[in-house]
């Protein structure tokens, strides 16, 4: 009797714990290896008041872990070597706001979790001149070179702007864009739509959204293409979040819950 307890007992304490097979390393080790680049809020930051890590990555990492029965060891880094990082195997995946892109998943299989897309804004101060998307053309248009905006942005602009297109600025981030904003150095600049709502909210009656999201995205969780295993386990374990309502729980909390998944999708991204 006391055996059934105690078997009865573990099967209710481990109830959390997704019951999928892990590469052998990271069972060994019992932990897994995130890269992240804490710069990108509300999805991954440092809290001002404590300088520890927090955000909607942060939370649904750690969360993924439980399930997983695995300790998460976040590995700081820069958003350039985040997928170096992944190809050598110097972490195991990447939780940062990353988006999936086809020109990634030779190296990467992404675990897509959110549903996006970038997002043109102004200044409150300049709102009067941009009724529309289409005061944007001929306008100089800022945002972080180091991700898939750029082209999205010259796409956009061939399509509406014929002849008078945006000239499009480089940025070195979403902060510098919103600095260069705010110095009058761009018209205009462009965040992913899942962010700026965060923003708005830290700089009361400074910008402005102008139109919606004008392409569609994914953000993904991001393994290395040769781990089928970790990919699969990672996919249980965020559509058992789904299902146990952890996850809509972590997109109101952050307020995405317009970005969210109904089901964890392997390589959604165009």
């Amino acid at each position: 009797m006391k055996g059934i307890l105690a078997a009865v007992f573990l099967v209710a304490a481990n109830a959390s714990v997704v019951a999928v097979e892990l590469p052998a390393e990271i069972a060994r080790q019992g932990s897994i290896r995130i890269a992240i680049v804490p710069n990108y809020p509300p999805m991954e930051f440092r809290d001002p008041a404590t300088n520890t890590l927090t955000g909607f990555d942060v939370e649904l990492g750690e969360a993924l872990g439980r399930k997983l029965g695995l300790k998460i060891v976040w590995h700081e880094t820069s958003f350039d070597q985040m997928m170096p990082a992944i190809a050598t195997g110097r972490v195991d995946a990447i939780l940062s706001g990353m988006t999936d892109l086809a020109s990634r998943q030779d190296t990467a299989t992404f675990v897509d979790y959110l549903r996006n897309g970038p997002r043109f804004f102004v200044q409150q101060s300049r709102a009067a001149e941009f009724k529309d998307t289409m005061a944007l053309c001929g306008k100089k248009v800022g945002a972080s070179r180091r991700t898939s905006f750029p082209k999205l942005i010259a796409a956009w602009s061939e399509a509406h702007c014929g002849g008078n297109p945006v000239q499009f600025v480089g940025t070195e981030g979403s902060a510098d864009a919103r600095t260069q904003l705010r110095q009058g150095r761009i018209d205009a600049a462009v965040q992913g739509g899942e962010t700026l709502p965060y923003m708005m909210d830290l700089e009361p009656g400074t910008y402005v959204p102008i139109g919606d999201v004008f392409a569609v995205q994914f953000t993904g969780l991001a393994l290395n293409v040769k781990e089928k295993a970790l990919q699969h386990a990672v996919v249980e374990a965020l559509d058992s979040l789904i299902a146990d309502g952890t996850y809509r729980a972590l997109l109101a909390k952050w307020k995405l819950t317009d970005y969210g998944v109904e089901k964890a999708t392997i390589n959604a991204g165009q």
